[in-house]
């Protein structure tokens, strides 16, 4: 299996689990110069709710930290910029406060082990 066809089997089992969690998708796979957002999500709540920007890091097996740890200072640069372009032109999104998740997966592509780890990182780490 070639690495779009797996991500997207690895994204789409993602989406499922965090829309069973009750999350409600924006948008998916927006790409900008620089940075890509795997997911944009909405978790209802109060005065509007949370936006969460998803990353989606899948790994075949546990060696060099698994997922979490590829989100890496660099990344999480990217991810910020991604959503603030993302932000800049949705400024009813904009004003919604905003999470950044990830979702590490493992094991078989088409059903694999997902580990949501929520609030992964914040703009200050970055």
């Amino acid at each position: 299996m070639d690495r779009r066809a797996r991500g997207a089997l690895v994204e789409a089992a993602a989406r499922a689990e965090l829309e069973r969690a009750g999350l409600r998708l924006q948008a998916a796979n927006v790409g900008y110069r620089g940075g890509e957002l795997d997911l944009v999500m909405l978790e209802p709540g109060g005065d509007g709710g949370t936006l969460v920007f998803v990353e989606v890091r899948y790994r075949a097996g546990s060696g060099f930290g698994g997922g979490f740890a590829s989100v890496d200072h660099a990344k999480r640069r990217k991810l910020v910029r991604a959503a603030q372009l993302y932000l800049s032109g949705r400024p009813r999104l904009a004003m919604l406060p905003c999470r950044f998740d990830v979702v590490e997966a493992s094991g078989d592509p088409a059903a694999p082990k997902l580990e949501w780890l929520k609030d992964a990182f914040r703009l200050d780490d970055v």
